[in-house]
């Protein structure tokens, strides 16, 4: 990329640090995850800036570019087992690797620090994409055009998938 290109796009798009970063936590739940998170979106983004569309919505481009990023990460660590080197297994790491978080993703550990149990429970339960999209209207208060930007999803699937996600949730609820 050119020094021009470099130019413009740290002109153009570091101005969404805060409010990217603010949305990371909200997913991750901790400020170092949602740091590595932002930091590996202006990764991607630099990397994919000469596919953006100069007159098109640069903020909803960066929080799709962070939702797919964040997937991603959450599907991969899904998968992996907690890795610990056998020579470095002192009692601590030992304890750390039989903790209830060792093996969960960083949503699962934001959903366990939340207040409400039941509420926690009810999230838990809910697939990644409803999920995404409720957390994304209802905690970080996004419209659904917004919703549909960021996640990469038409408008009526957006809103199919918040009325079932809230649907699902509140059943969840009554029956807790």
């Amino acid at each position: 990329m050119s020094g021009e290109r470099a130019e413009a796009f740290a002109r153009q798009a570091m101005p969404y640090r805060r409010q990217l970063l603010a949305a990371a936590f909200r997913l991750t739940g901790n400020h170092a995850d949602a740091e590595d998170l932002v930091q590996e979106t202006y990764a991607r983004a630099f990397a994919g800036f000469r596919t953006f569309q100069p007159g098109t919505n640069l903020r909803a481009w960066l929080y799709r570019i962070q939702a797919n990023a964040f997937n991603t990460r959450w599907r991969t660590r899904s998968r992996r087992p907690q890795e610990v080197p056998i020579d470095d297994a002192s009692p601590a790491v030992e304890r750390a690797a039989n903790s209830r978080y060792a093996s969960r993703s960083a949503e699962d550990v934001a959903l366990a620090g939340m207040s409400d149990p039941a509420l926690r429970t009810a999230l838990d339960r809910l697939p990644g994409h409803m999920r995404t999209t409720v957390c994304l209207a209802d905690a970080v208060g996004y419209s659904y055009a917004e919703i549909a930007e960021t996640t990469g999803v038409p408008m009526g699937t957006v809103m199919s998938r918040l009325h079932r996600g809230r649907k699902r949730l509140r059943a969840h609820l009554e029956a807790a």
